[in-house]
């Protein structure tokens, strides 16, 4: 389903579909907690890559997105930073509100926003083909990365934070767009067959 106007279910609701009212809680209760804990291993999670190692964190942060839809992958994150404001070891080194406003800031608030908009364009039906998935995958990444280079620029200035915050990331950035985009449309088609 690619229609603009109609929402379609996500990969949570089709694996585990919600109840009505307060019966929903639980569930969503779950599948958030089960998310932190999903993005708190991959922040920690290093990949030897060139130019530089990379973690898998923003490819948690956008399968959580598309596979939760807009409200629980929003949810999930936000709970995400709370957690790691209150001293939780979630982030990939440090914790705490200092952590909150240090450079990495505006890449963990623009978690929050690309898990958002990934979110609703998978409620769109933008998660079932690989074409959809990694435009769907790139944009959020975009959102990811420009949050977190336009919060680092007011650190460091603007091509200070390209060159540092942006340029080394591409690569694996790609790669995992493009892990994503595949791993999406093929568990639809078990779900599919099931």
């Amino acid at each position: 389903m690619t229609s603009t106007s109609r929402i379609a279910p996500t990969l949570a609701h089709a694996i585990w579909p919600a109840a009505g009212g307060l019966a929903a809680l639980p569930r969503a209760l779950v599948l958030m907690l089960a998310g932190t804990f999903v993005l708190a291993i991959s922040a920690k999670v290093q990949v030897p890559f060139w130019p530089v190692p990379v973690t898998l964190q923003s490819l948690a942060v956008l399968v959580i997105g598309m596979s939760f839809g807009l409200r629980l992958g929003t949810a999930t994150l936000a709970l995400y930073l709370v957690q790691g404001a209150i001293g939780l070891p979630v982030f990939a080194s440090g914790a705490g509100l200092a952590y909150l406003a240090g450079p990495t800031a505006g890449y963990l608030f623009g978690f929050v926003a690309a898990a958002a908009l990934v979110g609703w364009l998978a409620e769109r039906g933008w998660d079932r083909t690989i074409w959809l998935s990694m435009a769907a995958m790139t944009l959020g990444t975009l959102v990811l990365m420009g949050s977190g280079v336009a919060w680092l620029a007011t650190l460091i200035g603007f091509e200070q934070a390209i060159a540092s915050g942006f340029t080394p990331f591409i690569v694996g950035g790609l790669l995992k767009i493009v892990l994503g985009a595949l791993m999406l449309p093929s568990v639809w088609k078990l779900i599919e067959r099931r």
